[in-house]
């Protein structure tokens, strides 16, 4: 799911955000440390040799792209061209399966967590750093066990040919994005680099001709300057889009296989949001200045978007809440009755089946979706221990995401009470942009700068708000990590 990407840029440990910060992750019980049996599990995992695939593909050249200093790297890739036209993409993603033991307390550990929670800080990691950091992470230089798709795209960027096998892999180069994009625009990027650019192009065209939505988010940074803060966005450079597109293209490969084999595990989302959150956005959109037209969709909207514009960095951040409706849909032909094969397997956002399967060390879901995938690749059956936690994985990935979804509000709502901290009294211009049905004087405002929102509560003997129009309001509360932000009409 898109994720609310906030940074937090000050260092001290005894700044007032930083605290708050910490106080928020006590207040919703966010595991600190792993159970004893978990850990030292881990440690055991870590310090033997895991089990090593037959094949051998070490000397492929995969490189990692992430941002400078983090070592939990999941995923590398290669391209090529293919002779006659098109290009083949090599995908690795870390073997966890090779370090985790089914049904021990390691296994139950990361069932429980079911995804990695991140804050503006720090994150809360689905597995031990030993392993996600260390001992599964494809580091530069290091022999990793490791599932490799080769994929064999058309002159148009489409998938032609999928296939997926345990392999023995080595990273080559750790490169980041900016690094990856200077040298692109510089003219000195090697060939896999260029052939990135090229694919993630494609692909992007072929998600525009189906309809799809993806949403180039900019990061949210939190700055503190003269004992005030701030927000400021940063862009991604084209890069991070790009190898986002190869995820997503290897997702709905990944889907492919498991359809076709009748055992699989989809993410899977209905429809894209309905009038009630669009009505919503577009308030929203109204409250930055960023011009929608009624007649234009919502996907063409997000593509008329420059990220680089403040409004619609700001604007294009909302946007990533609306798609938390999606799941997770199980289906198995042994079990037909339990768990039937999904009437209508596609997801909304990307116009096409999907699953995920490349990031195992966030995700409990990809582990079993990547099992499945090998077996339908191969013409075997899945193992016992995959399709049995199939019944209860939408349930554990569904408690996850809650979880995250609480840490994203709640960072949100503190990043913007700090803003505003010390403007307790201040008149803003802001928009209406949702009203309590039952209280017409109650609902929520969307200032323009800083970009953000707050409860509003008027006189209830008042006139109800203005849904959609603007109005002048005084800001009465923002204390981070004490109370939510809330105006009242001027």
């Amino acid at each position: 799911m898109p994720r609310r990407d906030i940074r937090v840029t000050e260092d001290e440990e005894r700044a007032p955000l930083r605290k708050a910060l910490r106080e928020l992750r006590e207040r919703t019980h966010a595991p600190s440390a792993f159970p004893t049996a978990a850990q030292a599990e881990a440690e055991r995992a870590a310090r033997r040799r895991p089990r090593l695939p037959a094949y051998d593909a070490t000397g492929l050249p995969l490189f990692t792209l992430d941002p400078p200093g983090v070592r939990e790297l999941g995923r590398a890739l290669h391209l090529t061209r293919r002779p006659g036209g098109g290009y083949r993409v090599h995908y690795a993603v870390a073997d966890i399966a090779a370090f985790v033991t089914p049904g021990g307390a390691l296994d139950a550990e990361a069932h429980r967590r079911a995804v990695t929670v991140h804050y503006p800080d720090t994150r809360v990691p689905l597995l031990p750093l030993v392993l996600c950091e260390d001992a599964a992470s494809l580091l530069p230089d290091h022999d990793r066990p490791a599932l490799l798709w080769e994929l064999d795209l058309a002159a148009d960027g489409s998938v032609v040919r999928a296939d997926l096998r345990r392999a023995l892999v080595r990273s080559h180069a750790r490169l980041d994005h900016a690094g990856a994009q200077r040298a692109i625009d510089t003219g000195t990027a090697e060939e896999p680099l260029v052939l990135l650019r090229e694919a993630g192009l494609l692909r992007r065209e072929l998600e525009r001709a189906l309809g799809g939505v993806s949403l180039n988010a900019p990061v949210q940074e939190v700055v503190r300057r003269d004992d005030r803060y701030l927000l400021e966005y940063r862009t991604p450079p084209p890069t991070q889009e790009w190898s986002a597109r190869l995820a997503l293209m290897t997702g709905t490969a990944a889907a492919g296989l498991m359809l076709a084999s009748g055992t699989g595990v989809l993410r899977t989302l209905p429809s894209l949001p309905g009038d009630g959150p669009l009505a919503t956005l577009r308030h929203t959109a109204r409250a930055l200045g960023v011009n929608w037209p009624d007649t234009l969709p919502y996907p063409a909207m997000l593509r008329a978007l420059a990220p680089s514009h403040p409004q619609h960095a700001a604007f294009l951040q909302r946007c990533t809440g609306l798609l938390h409706r999606a799941g997770y849909t199980v289906f198995d032909r042994e079990r037909p009755t339990r768990r039937p094969r999904p009437a209508d397997p596609v997801h909304a956002a990307v116009a096409a089946p999907y699953a995920h399967c490349t990031a195992p060390l966030r995700r409990l879901a990809d582990r079993y979706a990547l099992e499945l995938c090998l077996a339908a690749a191969s013409g075997a059956e899945a193992p016992e221990w995959v399709r049995s936690a199939l019944d209860g994985l939408p349930g554990e990935m569904a408690a996850g995401a809650a979880r995250a979804e609480e840490a994203e509000r709640g960072c949100a709502a503190l990043v913007e009470a700090a803003v505003l901290r010390d403007r307790i009294g201040e008149i803003f211009d802001a928009h209406v942009v949702d009203v309590v049905p039952s209280r017409p004087t109650a609902g929520t405002v969307h200032l323009r700068d800083p970009a953000v929102r707050g409860h509003i509560e008027g006189d209830g003997d008042g006139p109800p708000l203005p849904l959609g129009h603007r109005m002048r309001v005084r800001l009465i509360e923002a204390a981070p990590g004490r109370a939510e932000i809330w105006f009242a009409p001027a």
